[in-house]
């Protein structure tokens, strides 16, 4: 192991120590794990980094924050000498997009879902004037689907509406056959879900089986967050379990408010019903948080 590498592995356990265990382990681990093809992932502090590294291409997918957004830079640089191509945000999250700014002169471009500079600058205003001034924006958006031929790679972004955010983008690496969710899929744990970020339980559910329905049955799923037992990496069937834990959160709240029950009552549950392992000690989401998100889309709509 190089003094580099060390001092990323290094800057990783720190940011961890205040994790679970579990948790902490996977920063253990170098944080660059290739997948198929061209295309890895990164562990740092934050959502998961995508990446794609061919010798006539470099794109990233999501930058998480300042610190671990400079250790994913400085080891891409010492694994491919070209200036990055892209820098593509699957929504608007300061976990995903925070290190923008870190990619300025280092990416040629910042591609994201049109509604993301929005949700971004709003998010980002409400946190005060020096998160304002730490952000970068995307500089190319696009509506429904963007594809674009980078090297011996065809990357695919495609968005379905709402769901976890109102901006959320699914990135598909077609010969490698892998995608990568964002934040649409917490692997095995309580998801945050945005309502101030336009987030739509119903159609969330409807993108995850239409992403499984339409990609390959052998693509490889990268995911924003996931439980350390089941990890960041995973299949088809991980997205059914998402939405089946959707679908079945949606239900439950749903008949809860059918029967008059309250917010706080309908809120006492410690667990849903065969979804046990979602239930993550020292997880910082909760089943209550998912249930009041709920709530408010039966009884107020979805946020326009």
């Amino acid at each position: 192991m190089n003094r580099r590498e060390f001092l990323i592995r290094s800057s990783m356990i720190t940011t961890g120590a205040l994790m679970p265990r579990k948790i902490v382990k996977l920063f253990q681990e170098s944080p660059f794990r290739p997948v198929r093809g061209d295309v890895g992932y990164f562990l740092g502090r934050g959502g998961t980094i995508g990446w794609l590294s061919n010798t006539d291409a470099l794109v990233a997918v999501d930058s998480q924050y300042p610190q671990s957004a400079q250790a994913f830079i400085s080891g891409m640089k010492e694994r491919n000498t070209r200036t990055m191509d892209y820098l593509i945000n699957t929504h608007h999250h300061g976990d995903h997009t925070g290190g923008n700014k870190e990619f300025l002169g280092y990416a040629d471009h910042i591609l994201a879902h049109e509604n993301v500079p929005g949700l971004q600058k709003a998010a980002a205003e409400n946190r005060g004037p020096e998160t304002v001034a730490n952000q970068a924006y995307a500089d190319e958006t696009y509506t429904g689907k963007w594809s674009n031929d980078m090297g011996s790679e065809k990357v695919h972004c495609m968005n379905y509406g709402p769901g976890h955010t109102g901006g959320d983008t699914v990135v598909y690496f077609e010969k490698a056959n892998v995608a990568h969710m964002g934040d649409l899929v917490f692997n095995r744990v309580y998801p945050f879900i945005d309502r101030n970020g336009k987030a739509d339980i119903a159609n969330w559910i409807k993108v995850l089986r239409t992403t499984a329905d339409e990609l390959e049955s052998d693509t490889i799923y990268l995911f924003g967050h996931g439980n350390p037992e089941f990890g960041v990496q995973g299949s088809k069937e991980d997205l059914i379990r998402k939405s089946d834990y959707l679908e079945a959160l949606f239900a439950y709240t749903q008949k809860s408010v059918n029967e008059g029950r309250s917010l706080e009552e309908m809120s006492e549950i410690r667990q849903l019903k065969s979804f046990e392992e979602f239930n993550l000690e020292g997880w910082s989401l909760s089943l209550a948080s998912n249930i009041q998100a709920a709530y408010l889309e039966i009884t107020e709509g979805t946020v326009k």
